[in-house]
């Protein structure tokens, strides 16, 4: 036998159907090199799946932070209403008495400190707590990096 011929046994003539077959699975398997290039590439990228596992993270924690807030407002007012049905009304209303007789006293001790306290001082002082309000986030944060700072210093001071 000569080796024309030997190669080309088992071999399938080209005609014009199995041409536009061989395209449409060349397209096929190039759509599919693709996806697997984007899927190779969504793997690759940490940064991305970092970013997408820290905001799942943060979704569920503030959904739990959320649960928990509830169920502890639940059971605070629960708690609230059993002290109440305990509590004998007598009790109960000089408890009442109390309350209204500090806030008086606080009332008259604010009333005197600023009858006593100078005109350029509460000034000042209410600048300084419009400035505050107006910049409560800030403020707030400060006062947060403040405790963790005094809170590890104590920490370390105690190894």
């Amino acid at each position: 036998m000569k080796e024309e011929s030997r190669a080309d046994i088992g071999t399938p003539v080209p005609d014009a159907s199995s041409t536009d077959e061989l395209r449409e699975q060349a397209e096929r398997t190039r759509d599919e090199l693709g996806r697997t290039a984007e899927a190779l590439g969504a793997k690759a990228d940490v940064k991305a799946q970092a970013k997408e596992k820290s905001a799942a993270a943060r979704k569920q924690a503030s959904e739990k932070a959320s649960l928990v807030a509830d169920q502890i407002r639940e059971k605070a007012e629960q708690a609230t209403e059993l002290v109440k049905d305990r509590t004998p009304d007598p009790v109960l209303e000089k408890t009442a008495q109390a309350a209204a007789q500090v806030r008086e006293t606080a009332s008259k001790a604010g009333q005197y400190a600023a009858d006593k306290t100078p005109d350029p001082v509460l000034e000042k002082a209410g600048r300084a707590t419009s400035i505050a309000r107006a910049n409560r986030k800030p403020l707030l944060a400060g006062g947060a990096l403040l405790a963790v700072v005094l809170l590890v210093r104590r920490a370390r001071g105690r190894r």
